[in-house]
Formats: structure tokens, C-alpha cells, sequence
């Protein structure tokens, strides 16, 4: 069995059977756990009473947190080339067509998030399997299927991020970085909060969350009241 170290000792001491109903309170014993020597993540990790395996009780959306997560993406574009100068100007990474596929063909992804307008969704249909389990794939509802790519471009980089619930209903999704400041952790986990209830499944039935926690990414779990976020 593997021992923990000190450090970890005392910080599951510091949360242990306790309930926290003040965002303010959990926020600042998240950084006070969050004491390794690097800039730690920072998660929400919500259980819902959701099945995935039906259409009416899945979640997967988008979110702009007001203080971003911490993190610039490295986004690509495929489109056609006379939309090239947009992208470019809009502050795309990498911008492409056949040449962009034959490369993501090849394993070659050097790239977060891949933006496509939707004349070229048929080419990529035979990188489903390349792109599917990397989270890669574009899709219409996760916005990245897009006719606008400057507004596009801009909301993404701004932290706009895609988010869902894996198969056992829990959503799993960093708000920031250990290294932010109380009030905008406080201020980016209400708006996350905010975009799960009000992306609420039509298919849920009675109470829509289980449990919510909160962790960093070397951090202890700190439960959280639902009565916190009321």
C-alpha cells in the first residue's frame, strides 16, 4: 500500500467529514491545500442524477468563464483558403485544408481545439478515429462547426471551453489555476455552476445534483453544500 506523504496527512486533516456551504470558506482552504511547489489546477467534480445512455439525460455544452482557466489554447482551423486571412487574423495557430488533414492523418497533432467551417466536415469524417478519442472531433454543438471564424476564434480564445458529463453522469472540469486570486476562483466555480444547472438534461427527474466537489490537482477533495451557490 502505498504511504502518503505528510503533506497529503494533513491536508486530508484539514478537510476531513467536512461540509462546506460558503464558496469564500472552500475557496481559501482549496489554496491553503494546494501547497506543492508548482501552480496546481484547480477542479469541480459534480455528480448528477443523470444516465447518459439516454438522449434526454445527457450534458455537453460550452462555457466562458470570466477569469478563463488559466491556460492559451493552440487552436487549428480547416476551412477553404480564401477564409485563411480571417483565421489568421483572428489569432488561429495553425490554418489548413487537405494539407491539414494529411498531417492530422499522419498522428501529427500539435493543437488543442480544431475549428472547421462546414463544407470541409465531410473530409473529416475519416479522421473520426484519429480525432474521437483525443475530444478532437468538431461538432456543431460543442461550437466548433462554424461559418463566423472570427467570433468564433475570439470566443475560444477568451477560455471558452467545451465540457460534458462522462458515462457515469459525473462532470469533471477545471476552473482555474491555484495561483488565481479568492474572488475570481469564487466568481469562475459560480459560473460553472450556473452553466450545469442551466444546461439541465429535459430527461432529469427530481434532484438534478448528487454531490459537488472541489480539489486541486495534488489538493484533497473539499465537499460542497448545494446551499453554497444559493
Amino acid at each position: 500500500m502505498r504511504k502518503l506523504s505528510r503533506r497529503h496527512q494533513e491536508n486530508i486533516q484539514k478537510t476531513k467529514n467536512k461540509i462546506y456551504s460558503s464558496l469564500d470558506e472552500a475557496i481559501e482552504i482549496l489554496k491553503e491545500t494546494s501547497n506543492t511547489k508548482f501552480v496546481e489546477s484547480v477542479e469541480l467534480h459534480a455528480n448528477l442524477n443523470i444516465d447518459p445512455r439516454y438522449a434526454d439525460q445527457q450534458l455537453r455544452t460550452t462555457v466562458t468563464l470570466p477569469h478563463g482557466v488559466g491556460k492559451q489554447l493552440r487552436i487549428a482551423v480547416l476551412t477553404n483558403e480564401e477564409n485563411f486571412a480571417e483565421a489568421k487574423n483572428a489569432g488561429a495557430d495553425i490554418i489548413g485544408n487537405d494539407d491539414l488533414i494529411e498531417t492530422i492523418t499522419k498522428g501529427d497533432i500539435n493543437f488543442d481545439l480544431l475549428i472547421t467551417t462546414p463544407n470541409m466536415m465531410p473530409k473529416l469524417a475519416k479522421l473520426g478515429r484519429v480525432l474521437g478519442p483525443k475530444g478532437l472531433m468538431p461538432s456543431p454543438k460543442s461550437g466548433t462547426v462554424s461559418t463566423t471564424l472570427e467570433t468564433t476564434l475570439t470566443e475560444f480564445k477568451k477560455g471558452k471551453f467545451e465540457y460534458k458529463a462522462d458515462k457515469t453522469g459525473v462532470v469533471h472540469v477545471s476552473f482555474g489555476k491555484s495561483n488565481f486570486a479568492n474572488n475570481q476562483l469564487v466568481e469562475n466555480l459560480q459560473a460553472l455552476y450556473t452553466s450545469i444547472e442551466k444546461n439541465r438534461p429535459s430527461g432529469v427527474k427530481g434532484k438534478y445534483f448528487k454531490t459537488l466537489f472541489i480539489c486541486s490537482t495534488m489538493g484533497p477533495s473539499i465537499k460542497l453544500d448545494l446551499t453554497a451557490f444559493a
